[in-house]
């Protein structure tokens, strides 16, 4: 079979989809987009809102990721940088703690601010020098326990743990109570400490966007959405059936394969605010936590705009509540005001989204390009197949496309 003869299909333009498709590419292939959306990126998205960048979501990109160091161009994105710390709102006060070895301005703030002793001070120090020595594929080796119990293990305060890694890997993890895999906590944490988080100033949608900008053989379907996939075979809603030879499912799986049906991803959702306000309460790029253990609010951030009077504020709840959307925002509005002294908020966009991060265990860093295998002609990529991270989703789309090229070399020998 010549290579542009081959009929390969990936299903998702998400970003695992894409890596996908430019791995198909370099190796001389001309791969199929198929995407239910009218625009690439799958959760990864940005609207327009009121001259706003919005995104779906409050998402970073951490720059010490290997594989977005492997497929993005960090330049062209024009990425606004966080600084190594966060500012902590608690009874009313704000305080502000950071890495002083990364930037010097935080010694001071982070010595005086009253968050963790001396020995929690002193057992990050400890942390940071682990994790410097272990690799990635070590750290998703190790037995999982919840990232609770591994702080508490390490040695961490009840109180620092509560003021400090509660609220800001909440906000990562997606989930109030730190029961996610310390496997994850390693990653983050080490990923955080060997780079910066960043966030590209028109929204994280520009991430997607260059890597469908750099693919130049590739068919995109958009608006089509796929209803089952079978050997060799796809069928849309609209009743239209493609032939597959190879199809990379770089999409939640399970709805659209027969034997894939009783296997539902379970997925941790949040609630994404924004806001626009008169003056920022945080004046430099560092992400805000709410310490309170009562708050709603998990963390707020303030995006970069070209708007000079007026601040564009996001606020993430990780949570779960009962509130209908109007009780949430009015809620919001209330915290912002009780325990950061934001007023006249003015409402702009709620995204609730239910997709948010899957939740999974077993958690692993790569797979081999064969394990993508499901069957003869069925490939599944995702990060669903080893850890909820950007970097998860482009490791797991560029080996189910390794795995189909092996499998064509295979037929072309």
């Amino acid at each position: 079979m010549h290579k542009k003869a081959a009929k390969i299909h990936i299903v998702g333009a998400g970003i695992s989809g894409l890596i996908a498709a430019t791995v198909l590419e370099t190796h001389g292939y001309h791969p199929i987009i198929i995407e239910g959306t009218a625009s690439a990126g799958g959760r990864v998205k940005t609207d327009i809102v009121n001259g706003y960048s919005l995104d779906r979501g409050f998402q970073v990109l951490l720059t010490a990721y290997p594989a977005a160091q492997k497929y993005l161009d960090f330049q062209k994105l024009d990425l606004q940088y966080f600084l190594p710390g966060a500012t902590i709102f608690e009874n009313g006060k704000q305080k502000t703690i950071g890495d002083p070895l990364r930037d010097l301005t935080f010694l001071l703030p982070t010595l005086f601010s009253g968050i963790g002793s001396i020995a929690d001070k002193l057992k990050i120090i400890k942390l940071n020098q682990l994790l410097k020595k272990t690799t990635l594929a070590e750290i998703f080796l190790k037995p999982e326990i919840t990232t609770h119990a591994y702080l508490v293990n390490f040695g961490f305060s009840p109180a620092f743990i509560t003021q400090f890694f509660q609220p800001f890997f909440s906000g990562i993890f997606l989930e109030p109570e730190l029961q996610t895999s310390s496997r994850m906590f390693e990653f983050v944490y080490k990923m955080f400490g060997e780079g910066s988080a960043a966030l590209p100033k028109t929204g994280i949608e520009a991430i997607p966007n260059q890597l469908k900008n750099n693919l130049k053989q590739t068919t995109f379907l958009f608006n089509s959405t796929v209803k089952n996939i079978e050997e060799g075979k796809i069928s849309l809603t609209s009743g239209l059936e493609l032939v597959s030879d190879y199809t990379i499912v770089a999409t939640e799986a399970s709805p659209l394969i027969k034997n894939l049906r009783n296997q539902e991803t379970t997925w941790l959702s949040c609630d994404n605010l924004y806001f626009e306000t008169d003056a920022k309460v945080i004046q430099k790029p560092l992400i805000g936590l709410i310490a309170d253990k009562n708050a709603l609010i998990n963390n707020l951030f303030y995006p970069n705009t070209s708007n000079e009077k007026q601040a564009l504020l996001s606020v993430t709840i990780v949570k779960p509540h009962q509130l209908s959307p109007e009780a949430l925002i009015n809620e919001v509005k209330k915290e912002l005001k009780l325990y950061c002294g934001i007023e006249n908020a003015i409402f702009l966009k709620h995204y609730p989204i239910t997709k948010a991060l899957p939740k999974l265990d077993g958690l692993k860093y790569e797979i081999y390009p064969s394990e993508t295998k499901l069957t003869n002609s069925i490939f599944l990529a995702g990060d669903t197949q080893l850890n909820g991270s950007l970097n998860a989703a482009m490791i797991s789309g560029e080996k189910a496309a390794l795995g189909v090229i092996e499998l064509l070399s295979n037929t072309m020998q």
